[in-house]
């Protein structure tokens, strides 16, 4: 059987390389925009600055052509996030932009760049990474909110655009995840769980659709954070 062929953006560390690690062990091939290059043997990146959504296409053209005669396009995963915290009366308009560029128009971007691939396939699959920042807002989270509430919507626009083209896209909206180094919290989802999820959705049955699926910890602390984004461990 021919292997599958996955492109992750933000696959250089925490979810993203657990998202990319969770297919290669599956027998996936990987390709992956990074901003930081992760550096590994079986991963096929471009490094890019999504913060710059023009050089996302040209990216994903130059991996697709490196594929063999006969290799499709399989699956995208928009993973890549900025973000940039601040109130909204202090935000630098800087800052703002990248989330925008980052968070929203790359993802266009890239989405229009891999959809031809995708849809030449059989049965393409599109899975963004929002957040439940999307839609529990919290205190310095103006462009992280905004941006992710905005993803959920892009998500549902595209899955019924692109269904009788055969591709599906599923918005997965997590809650806290340990996603930096060291952090071992029992209160935040790991990444390889979010990785396996990930793959799950990507190898699920051809006739399923899976619109939007929330990811919560299993487990609350006893004294619940209130304030700003320590509000998504309290969910």
């Amino acid at each position: 059987m021919t292997a599958r062929t996955a492109l992750v953006t933000g696959a250089n560390r925490g979810s993203g390389l657990a998202i990319a690690t969770a297919l290669h062990d599956a027998g996936w091939r990987v390709l992956a925009l990074n901003r930081t290059p992760a550096a590994l043997p079986w991963l096929r990146e471009r490094v890019v600055d999504l913060g710059r959504p023009g050089e996302a296409a040209a990216a994903v053209d130059e991996l697709l052509a490196e594929l063999a005669d006969g290799d499709g396009l399989d699956a995208v995963v928009a993973n890549a996030v900025d973000r940039a915290f601040g109130t909204v009366a202090t935000l630098p308009p800087a800052a703002w932009q990248r989330a925008l560029d980052v968070n929203l128009t790359s993802v266009v971007a890239l989405v229009q760049a891999a959809l031809p691939r995708l849809r030449a396939g059989e049965g393409g699959r599109i899975v963004f990474m929002g957040s439940h920042a999307g839609s529990r807002y919290f205190e310095g989270g103006a462009s992280y909110c905004a941006t992710k509430a905005a993803l959920k919507a892009l998500a549902e626009v595209l899955l019924l655009e692109e269904r009788e083209h055969g591709v599906v896209t599923t918005l997965v909206s997590p809650g806290a995840i340990a996603n930096l180094p060291g952090d071992a919290s029992e209160f935040k989802m790991s990444t390889e769980s979010v990785g396996s999820t990930v793959r799950w959705l990507l190898e699920a049955p051809a006739d399923l659709a899976v619109g939007e699926i929330e990811l919560r910890p299993a487990r609350l602390p006893g004294s619940l954070p209130v304030t700003g984004l320590d509000r998504l461990q309290a969910v």
